[in-house]
């Protein structure tokens, strides 16, 4: 149809729901298309705007039709499903994604490139190596316990026990548990090589983009920091403004008002858990530091520490860090300490 405006899809793993909305925005048609018969019905389409939900392989299909010379927008999921009317279906969700793509205050997702979304994939093929990892070492605390030996924790604790798994101070183990943890060991030590491994390879992608160098500049962020806002911001051009940037990763204070009556509480802990968690740490890690130096920074920080203590002010530190990110990202600049 020629007066069909928007194309509103609901992304799926084998069918997808399209649905046409036309230039009254009233629903031209809304039906199910095949994944193997998808390009060629977009093909067979004039150049629309596609609006999808930002979700699983959301970027891939973006891509695409990039590619083909169309204008993409992916919404974000949380600003979706306000706009669903009636029960959960994909006819209905296509409605509310077009619904929701005529908010002029709900910003889109910047599609991914492919660069970003290799560096997401290497945090979380990352995250699950040191999740199965952590799992691993408290599966051996635990069982460890019933046969009366405690290990303290840590890293190099735990290293030390694998390593002296055959000494006498280990004899209350069973030959049948012993020789179960030998086996545990390696793939402890096969685990940490993978780590290590993408730790190298992140230090690598820094190496080799400006914008991670850029970020990496800033205290408190390392290769791991680093390489992880760049696959889930880019430039940083979808902020307006440095706070929209500290909003979005759940580091400001929620807020509630009623009438004259305004307050507000912890943090939103909106946005992205891990990249709050990673940046949290490298506040903790600079606040370690900061007494020492003469900084303005620092000397904040300091400050901020016998005020509202050290928890408080990790978390307040790492909003300043994100605001202080974004900027450098639209100046293109690295960071430089400021002394007064």
């Amino acid at each position: 149809m020629k007066n069909i405006k928007l194309l509103s899809i609901d992304v799926a793993k084998n069918v997808f729901q399209v649905a046409g909305i036309l230039a009254n925005q009233k629903v031209a048609f809304n039906r199910q298309i095949k994944r193997s018969d998808l390009m060629e019905f977009m093909v067979q389409q004039k150049k629309t705007e596609v609006v999808m939900e930002a979700c699983y392989s959301s970027h891939y299909w973006a891509r695409q039709f990039e590619a083909m010379g169309r204008t993409v927008r992916l919404l974000p999921a949380q600003y979706v499903s306000p706009f669903l009317v009636g029960n959960k279906s994909d006819k209905n969700d296509t409605i509310a994604i077009a619904e929701a793509s005529r908010r002029p205050h709900i910003n889109s997702v910047p599609v991914k490139t492919i660069e970003q979304q290799d560096v997401q994939s290497l945090h979380r093929i990352r995250e699950r190596y040191v999740s199965s990892r952590t799992a691993l070492m408290n599966q051996i605390h635990g069982l460890t316990s019933e046969y009366g030996i405690a290990i303290s924790r840590g890293h190099k604790s735990f290293r030390y026990f694998l390593n002296t798994l055959t000494e006498s101070e280990n004899q209350s183990l069973s030959t049948t548990l012993r020789h179960e943890i030998a086996h545990i060991a390696d793939e402890y030590y096969w685990l940490t090589d993978r780590i290590d491994a993408l730790n190298n390879q992140m230090k690598q992608i820094v190496k080799e983009n400006e914008l991670c160098q850029i970020i990496q500049s800033v205290p408190g962020i390392g290769p791991l920091n680093a390489t992880a806002l760049y696959s889930a911001i880019g430039n940083g051009s979808q902020f307006h403004k440095a706070r929209e940037f500290s909003v979005w990763l759940g580091l400001t204070p929620k807020q509630s008002s009623s009438g004259e009556k305004s307050q507000t509480h912890g943090i939103s802990k909106r946005g992205n858990p891990y990249l709050r968690k990673q940046i949290i740490h490298g506040a903790r890690a600079v606040l370690t530091r900061c007494k020492d130096r003469e900084d303005n920074l620092s000397r904040w920080a300091v400050q901020l520490i016998e005020r509202r203590g050290f928890h408080k002010a990790a978390v307040a530190l790492a909003s300043k860090i994100a605001r202080i990110v974004w900027r450098l990202l639209q100046k293109r600049e690295l960071y430089v300490p400021q002394m007064s």
